[in-house]
């Protein structure tokens, strides 16, 4: 919940006496937001954070301030954050959509294979009206609590690594054992691509490499170079793009709510200003990513379009676990190939705008 302060009384009216408050200079904001990230100072998540406290705290002249917190300080996961959020203690919060899965298990729609295909058509997706019908189902399933304000990045695109081979098709995944996380979804995504879905927890991966115990992942490329799972083995990068790693921001609603009209409005833009950010850092990160990668001996390789095609057919089970597994599944992933599609028409428009 938010929390109002003011000056106490007989505080100010010392300062006062004393020449400190000078023209009404010394003011405290009327909100006070306490804003979690469960990453680092290196992440897409902080930079968006500082454009976002930046943006509201400058548009509000000081009548809204944002606090930080990084890490575990104030909560260590998805679900602990988001419960954190409902009762009012976080205002601010960024999960993955698998940190909101067990929750809210149809944002896991996000993570369905190639019905995004490039950044243009995902930022367009979730800068329209798929992402406010997925605001309304979350604020009915929290009571009102949970209000989704935005979707951003956060690491770019999942792409398949790993330490045996160049994958240019399905096929080529055949046997091999893939870190997936515990959930239905990438293990049925892997499965679907003939190889062995192997949960391992993130901070294992790297001697899991080592040891084979797993032979690759679906991770980003800043991932990949931050982790320097290089140096583990994982050698053969294939860039399909499956999954657009998206970033769900959610504020407490009666702390939006009690906000007068104006400071709604700042929130909003500031928002839209983090989700920008965040379109933007894994773009530039990956360029240096990209090249340390190859400079450490590693193969890239760029499946042609009907080379796509063959992986976006051979995920489509996964598509038919969704719809039969998830609660409104059919609803969902109707919802976001039409928003994909609708997208991709109106690209395709300003195609023939800026061409000719």
């Amino acid at each position: 919940m938010f929390m109002k302060t003011k000056i106490n009384h007989v505080i100010a009216a010392t300062l006062m006496s004393a020449g400190v408050l000078l023209g009404g200079a010394v003011q405290a904001a009327d909100f006070n937001l306490r804003a979690v990230a469960n990453s680092n100072e290196n992440d897409e998540d902080y930079d968006g954070l500082v454009v976002f406290k930046d943006f509201v705290e400058s548009h509000s002249n000081g009548r809204i301030a944002v606090d930080i917190f990084m890490g575990s300080q104030l909560c260590s996961n998805g679900v602990e954050c988001l419960e954190s959020l409902e009762y009012g203690s976080l205002d601010v919060y960024i999960s993955t959509t698998g940190g909101a899965a067990s929750m809210y298990p149809y944002v896991q729609v996000l993570d369905l294979p190639y019905l995004l295909p490039d950044d243009r058509v995902a930022e367009k997706v979730l800068e329209g009206d798929f992402t406010r019908e997925l605001r309304k189902q979350i604020l009915d399933d929290s009571d009102g609590m949970v209000r989704l304000m935005t979707i951003g990045n956060t690491g770019g695109w999942r792409n398949f690594a790993n330490t045996k081979r160049t994958i240019t098709s399905p096929d080529d995944l055949d046997g091999l054992k893939i870190r997936t996380v515990v959930a239905d979804l990438p293990q049925e995504l892997v499965r679907s691509m003939g190889a062995s879905p192997t949960p391992i927890p993130w901070g294992d991966l790297f001697t899991s490499f080592q040891t084979g115990v797993v032979e690759g992942s679906k991770n980003g490329i800043t991932d990949i170079m931050a982790m320097k799972f290089t140096e583990a083995g994982l050698k053969y990068l294939t860039l399909d793009g499956h999954a657009y790693m998206s970033a769900l921001w959610y504020m407490n609603n009666d702390t939006f709510m009690d906000m007068p009209e104006d400071l709604r409005r700042v929130m909003v833009d500031g928002f839209s200003a983090l989700q920008q950010a965040t379109f933007a850092s894994p773009k530039r990160k990956s360029i240096q990513a990209y090249q340390d990668f190859s400079n450490t001996g590693g193969t890239l390789y760029v499946p042609t379009p009907e080379e796509k095609a063959q992986f976006k057919a051979s995920a489509e089970p996964v598509y038919d676990w969704f719809k039969e597994n998830v609660e409104g599944g059919e609803k969902w992933f109707n919802l976001l190939s039409a928003s994909a599609q609708q997208a991709q028409q109106e690209i395709a428009v300003e195609y023939e705008k800026d061409l000719n």
